[in-house]
């Protein structure tokens, strides 16, 4: 294949991507920097039409191209009207971020069997059903890329978050499992896990938790969704097109921290 030039590499004009839950934080500045880098973009939400609204009109304001999508990721036919809507929008697929999900916390003890379905439908099957819908046609196409959003939790265990935890890391392997699979159609799949990222409120919502985070991260700080939205834009654009299969920690180095 001919190398692409220096300039290249973080270019996505001409390409369309989708960012699923993308009215807020992690997923809105998803959004956001894959559209500063040339791709169309389409911003999923499931019930928040003025949010994707907002994120769609900040991504045109800066010479940007996108439009909202809506729809409820849970059912394999959803999945498919969401890819079906983009396509029908901006002629193609290029680009899939899984981002939609849910972070509620609960004991082990006291979770209750319904929250476990409802955290392995809003973060697992959400993403498998969206690849599955997007690979079809990237697969027609003979190239793609999907960016799974897990989490450090999937490899570092935190309390309270069991359900969450374990989640995150089926993400993790679907991804590898996926990578396994799609790679001889040209599609890449990968994953990003986030550290913790800075929202409006969570000192004051959970000091502790931003306490002993705080303690350990070597550089110092949050992060930020722009952190995370520069993982994605490299694992999706050339510069990253020998790379599959693999899970991008993006945590300011929590992970690395001693543990005694």
């Amino acid at each position: 294949m001919q190398v692409p030039k220096t300039r290249e590499l973080l270019n996505l004009s001409g390409k369309v991507a989708i960012v699923t839950g993308a009215t807020r934080g992690i997923g809105a500045g998803i959004a956001r920097r894959l559209a500063e880098a040339g791709a169309a973009v389409a911003v999923h939400y499931r019930s928040n039409a003025d949010e994707a609204a907002r994120v769609v009109a900040a991504i045109a304001a800066k010479g940007g191209t996108a439009t909202s999508v809506q729809g409820d990721l849970a059912g394999a036919a959803v999945a498919k009207d969401v890819v079906a809507q983009t396509i029908a929008r901006f002629d193609r697929l290029d680009i899939l971020v899984n981002n939609a999900g849910m972070f509620p916390t609960r004991p082990l003890l006291e979770m209750k069997p319904g929250e476990w379905r409802d955290m392995y439908e809003s973060v697992l099957v959400t993403t498998v059903l969206c690849t599955q819908a997007a690979a079809e046609t990237m697969k027609s196409a003979g190239d793609g890329a999907i960016v799974n959003i897990a989490s450090i939790g999937a490899i570092h265990p935190a309390p309270d978050h069991s359900h969450y935890n374990s989640a995150k890391a089926a993400v993790v392997m679907f991804t590898r499992s996926a990578a396994l699979e799609l790679g001889r159609y040209g599609i890449r799949v990968n994953a990003v896990s986030p550290g913790l990222i800075a929202r409006p409120g969570i000192e004051e919502q959970w000091p502790e938790g931003v306490d002993r985070w705080n303690a350990k991260v070597l550089l110092g700080r949050l992060g930020e969704p722009e952190d995370v939205a520069d993982a994605c834009l490299f694992l999706a654009s050339p510069a990253a097109r020998w790379i599959t299969g693999h899970n991008l920690v993006v945590d300011g180095g929590v992970t690395a921290s001693a543990i005694y």
